[in-house]
């Protein structure tokens, strides 16, 4: 068993007294990422993956790990591809912090956006089930499952580009005069609020993604840290960010040949999405939002880098990322 940030006992104990008495035969950290730690579990036959949050202060409505056990809870039986809630144990006298257990699936997670490797006819539907998957969560009413209070309903955008607008001023970096013209235009540019509020995942790309062993269908939507209700053009948005980055630009297609790979042009995924989800259309603001938004994500991370409290090793490798992005947004910019 690899090391832990807690005493595997005491998560012993929380196993037994609720799933029945049994060993635990492995427990083993995951590596990646920049937030929650993330662990394997088999307990008996059982095998489940567990998430919890990091040791120490944190800020406050970060790494709420209890909105990412319901939301997960709430879309599953809705139809949603989600790993099944095992169980929420909010008491931090266990493993130090409040942590949820949740079903291991098998399948393949796809981190570079290539594909290599994969028969050039299921690239392809790889990228069409995304977009699927991606309609499957947006054809949800949060109302009618429970999650009408997930968030702030209405003006998503508005509030949205004030939050990561105010972020981005108040970083300890150097000044990104890409992302500050970004920020400019989005708030010049908002659209009018139509009142659409969905389940936004917040992070849905194609290395958020499980799909099953051999099929090229998504079994599980993971990673809900950043969900939200939103409008679900920023999560479209979001997603098509990859035909506008590089590879180098974290893990984008841009430059590739992408009729050789038989990847979809970004309108023909746009229009497999607009098929399923009755959303509205795609424009380059919710593009260059998405852009802006991750941008600033980056920033945060490179403050906390400096500081020494980032979570993932490769924080400071992160951090150019947000002026590359800035210049991805800006080209996307009415002359």
């Amino acid at each position: 068993m690899s090391e832990t940030d807690f005493d595997p006992a005491r998560l012993q104990a929380v196993l037994d007294a609720h799933l029945g008495a049994a060993p635990v035969t492995e427990l083993a950290r995951i590596s990646g990422g920049q937030s929650n730690p993330t662990y394997f579990v088999t307990h008996g036959g059982r095998r489940m993956v567990l998430r919890k949050q990091p040791n120490g202060e944190i800020l406050k409505g970060a790494h709420a790990i209890d909105r990412e056990y319901r939301v997960m809870q709430a879309l599953g039986p809705a139809g949603v591809p989600v790993p099944k809630a095992v169980l929420f144990h909010d008491d931090p006298a266990v493993l130090g912090t409040p942590f949820y257990l949740m079903e291991r699936l098998e399948g393949r997670v796809f981190e570079d956006c290539s594909l290599p490797g994969i028969d050039p006819e299921e690239r392809r539907q790889i990228y069409l089930g995304m977009a699927e998957a991606l309609a499957k969560l947006h054809t949800v009413d949060p109302e009618a499952i429970g999650l009408g209070d997930y968030g702030k309903p209405g003006n998503y955008f508005a509030r949205q580009v004030g939050r990561w607008t105010k972020q981005l001023h108040g970083s300890t970096g150097a000044p990104i005069p890409e992302l500050h013209r970004l920020s400019d235009w989005l708030n010049a540019n908002l659209p009018e609020d139509d009142g659409q509020s969905r389940i936004a995942h917040g992070d849905f790309r194609l290395g958020n993604l499980m799909f099953h062993p051999t099929e090229p269908r998504v079994i599980a939507i993971l990673d809900w840290e950043l969900s939200t209700l939103g409008h679900p053009l920023a999560d479209l948005g979001y997603c098509c960010m990859t035909w506008h980055t590089t590879p180098q630009e974290y893990g984008g297609i841009r430059g590739l040949d992408l009729a050789a790979l038989n990847i979809p042009t970004k309108q023909e995924f746009v229009r497999h999405y607009e098929g399923r989800a009755q959303t509205g259309h795609l424009t380059d603001f919710h593009i260059i939002f998405s852009l802006f938004r991750f941008g600033v994500i980056f920033v945060g991370i490179a403050d906390r880098a400096r500081a020494g409290t980032a979570a993932g090793s490769n924080a400071d490798q992160l951090a150019p990322l947000a002026q590359a992005l800035g210049r991805r947004g800006l080209e996307l910019l009415p002359d």
